[in-house]
């Protein structure tokens, strides 16, 4: 069973070319599958489990059970495990390792509709201002902070990005997003200057020629920061403001959601910030209709 799961990951990374968090995604997800199949105390009935050609409906909806019960996973958790499930036993019926689907009829958990947190213009911007010195990591943190807020890209996508990849003069950058697919992101003002002079003045002390990489936001070793050194500064960053636990992605909904209440046109939103579908984007129609709320609540004097 574990040579299966591991042909399906090669699968994912060679024929469907999955962007790599995908993958890992899928890798962990069957982990716990796997483990709840082959180990009775789980509470699987068909476990020890021989073969996936096993597992009927019951068992998948005893496994969902399981992820609600035994691990308190959300329903957005949920949902995810269970589509890889799904996208896997699909692979199983089309390569011959089993003869059915045992998930095809099984229903997805319901997501609650939560509206995503959003600072702002005024909280985005009295942060971003606190970030202000000249030494290079200085200037690399107000990048970071100016072009996750300012371009509304994923903290993977801000990590990902290569120096080839950015193209000042001309005010966009080329970003791979997930499934691999690049889109072009405008980048101007702020933003714009921030990460010129990070390239200019900082990320030249911040490499090494020892270890040369094509990254654009380096760590103090010169190599490719990574995500959870972004999520610190982001954190760090929103405390001092008094906002606690602030997330990168909370910066990507302020800039959807502030571009919206400028009178920017949603398709374009969608594009910047590359959903695939336009119903993803208009949550941030919500948003603004809830700020809207909140905003008449606070000053009109008949409200109450």
């Amino acid at each position: 069973m574990e040579d299966i799961i591991a042909e399906f990951i090669s699968y994912l990374r060679v024929e469907r070319a999955s962007a790599e968090l995908t993958v890992e995604a899928y890798e962990h997800d069957l982990a716990i599958y796997l483990r709840y199949l082959t180990n009775p105390a789980f509470g699987c009935p068909i476990a020890p489990a021989q073969s996936f050609s096993q597992v009927t409906r019951t068992v998948v909806v005893d496994f969902e059970r399981y992820l609600k019960d035994g691990l308190h996973y959300a329903p957005s958790t949920m949902a995810r495990i269970l589509s890889a499930l799904k996208t896997f036993h699909k692979f199983l019926v089309r390569e011959g390792y089993s003869t059915v689907n045992p998930t095809e009829t099984v229903g997805l958990p319901r997501k609650p509709q939560h509206l995503p947190d959003v600072l702002s213009v005024q909280q985005a911007c009295r942060m971003i201002d606190l970030f202000c010195g000249d030494t290079p990591r200085e200037l690399r943190d107000r990048a970071i902070l100016e072009v996750l807020y300012g371009c509304g890209l994923r903290v993977s996508e801000l990590c990902g990005l290569d120096v080839d990849r950015v193209h000042l003069n001309d005010g966009f950058l080329l970003v791979m997003g997930k499934g691999s697919k690049e889109r072009v992101v405008p980048i101007s003002g702020a933003a714009e200057r921030a990460l010129g002079a990070y390239l200019s003045e900082g990320r030249p002390l911040l490499a090494r020629a020892t270890q040369p990489t094509s990254a654009v936001f380096l760590n103090a070793r010169g190599g490719r920061l990574t995500r959870q050194a972004v999520h610190a500064l982001v954190r760090k960053a929103g405390q001092a403001i008094g906002v606690d636990n602030l997330h990168p992605h909370t910066l990507r909904h302020s800039c959807a959601t502030h571009m919206l209440e400028g009178g920017a046109d949603l398709r374009v939103i969608q594009d910047m910030l590359g959903h695939a579908d336009i119903s993803t984007t208009q949550i941030y129609t919500h948003v603004q209709r809830a700020h809207l709320v909140e905003e008449y609540l606070h000053a009109h004097p008949r409200a109450h």
